[in-house]
């Protein structure tokens, strides 16, 4: 069933723009007027989920720390359009335009801290449901035709934010999972090889493989837009999907591997770019449960005082590669009567058991996130100073515990 639902997402996703293919052509023509402010979850200068404060605690081995209230910054100086994953629960195969808990959750979690390098915009758009990739796994049902219509809305708004809303600033994009598919077709369709390009800091395509031929860093999935190899470094793409290092994509598996013969999922961990070697990650929890997992036990001293936590050395990650899988595998650091967690959240559970082919899908965006924000900072600044890939490079500082 795992390799049915690959297969038709991977049709779904579509083929070079070049190709056609009945029933997979965008239906921008039905999408929403993205016009109206109220198509949109987030936009700036507003107060939406992109925008709230995130109450964040410090996660050390001697337990709990400070407490801070992290907040966005509207006065960055470019631009993010980002992509929700597959959150909505609506009863369809297409969800409304209509954003419950789940969006709203989505963009926050996931965009509210980036919200510090960038102003977001985000479009409602009528995904494919959770209700339907439930359907997809139950077999006979192709959702070909419903990722079209949700494509279409992702383009339109696309069109609609470079026409009325961007005014030429520099832009990121960002996705995870179906976010992720939508967007590489819009870089394939929309951006790559095209003028615009030159706008483009970075896109962010997390949970959903990028392609490049084994031992190269662009050919595959796009023909000019390379993986990101070194800080500051713009117009690339920063790519990952997170896997227990104990527990590798098998082979097949839904994520974790490309599917393309002679190619494999490209890899760049945020806190050792153009490195295959471990590096200790800044990670940021939600301390929710989430996807069926179990509780955490965050901390011997009890629960967590927020709904955000803040670690930097709790995990380490590396980028692995072997034949078509390509991955960042991350360990949890034993260190000896530490008081934070030895377990970390982020696996799948279908039907009361994990299942390994997602890896720690619902880690990808928290598993390295303030690595992600600097490395994005190191981006906006090459990109705001008009400095070249070629001759930019920046450090990656360790940054102070907030007090």
């Amino acid at each position: 069933m795992i390799a049915a639902l690959a297969a038709a997402l991977l049709a779904a996703q579509g083929p070079a723009p070049a190709q056609a293919v009945p029933g997979l052509t965008p239906r921008v023509a039905d999408a929403p007027d993205y016009r109206d402010d109220a198509a949109w979850l987030c936009l700036p200068g507003r107060a939406d989920p992109c925008s709230r404060i995130l109450p964040t605690t410090q996660l050390t081995p001697g337990g709990y720390g400070a407490t801070s209230q992290d907040a966005p910054n509207p006065q960055a100086k470019v631009d993010c359009f980002y992509v929700y994953p597959t959150v909505s629960r609506d009863p369809g195969m297409n969800s409304d335009m209509s954003p419950g808990l789940e969006e709203q959750g989505a963009g926050w979690v996931q965009m509210g801290r980036l919200a510090s390098v960038c102003r977001t915009f985000a479009p409602i758009y009528r995904q494919i449901t959770a209700t339907a990739l439930g359907k997809v796994l139950a077999g006979g049902v192709n959702p070909a035709s419903n990722f079209a219509l949700a494509y279409g809305d992702v383009l339109a708004a696309w069109r609609d934010f470079l026409a009325h809303r961007s005014q030429g600033r520099p832009f990121i994009l960002v996705g995870h999972s179906q976010g992720s598919i939508h967007l590489e077709r819009l870089i394939q369709d929309e951006i790559d090889g095209k003028p615009i390009a030159k706008q483009m800091v970075s896109a962010v395509l997390l949970g959903w493989p990028v392609e490049v031929p084994v031992g190269k860093t662009v050919g595959g999935t796009f023909k000019h837009v390379p993986l990101c190899t070194r800080g500051g470094e713009t117009g690339c793409v920063l790519t990952w999907m997170t896997f227990r290092a104990e527990s590798p994509p098998p082979d097949p598996s839904f994520l974790g591997r490309a599917k393309t013969p002679g190619t494999t999922a490209g890899c760049t961990n945020p806190a050792a770019l153009g490195s295959d070697r471990p590096a200790k990650l800044d990670s940021y929890w939600f301390t929710l449960p989430r996807g069926g997992g179990e509780p955490v036990a965050w901390s011997s001293e009890g629960p967590a005082p927020t709904l955000f936590l803040h670690s930097q050395d709790l995990v380490t990650g590396q980028c692995a590669h072997s034949g078509t899988a390509g991955y960042l595998a991350v360990g949890v650091n034993a260190v000896a009567g530490a008081k934070w967690t030895s377990r970390i959240p982020g696996d799948v559970v279908i039907m009361g058991q994990v299942n390994k082919g997602w890896g720690m899908h619902l880690a990808d965006m928290g598993i390295a996130q303030g690595d992600l924000v600097r490395v994005l900072a190191a981006q906006a600044a090459a990109i705001t100073a008009a400095a070249t890939p070629a001759t930019h490079s920046a450090a990656r500082p360790r940054p102070s515990p907030r007090r």
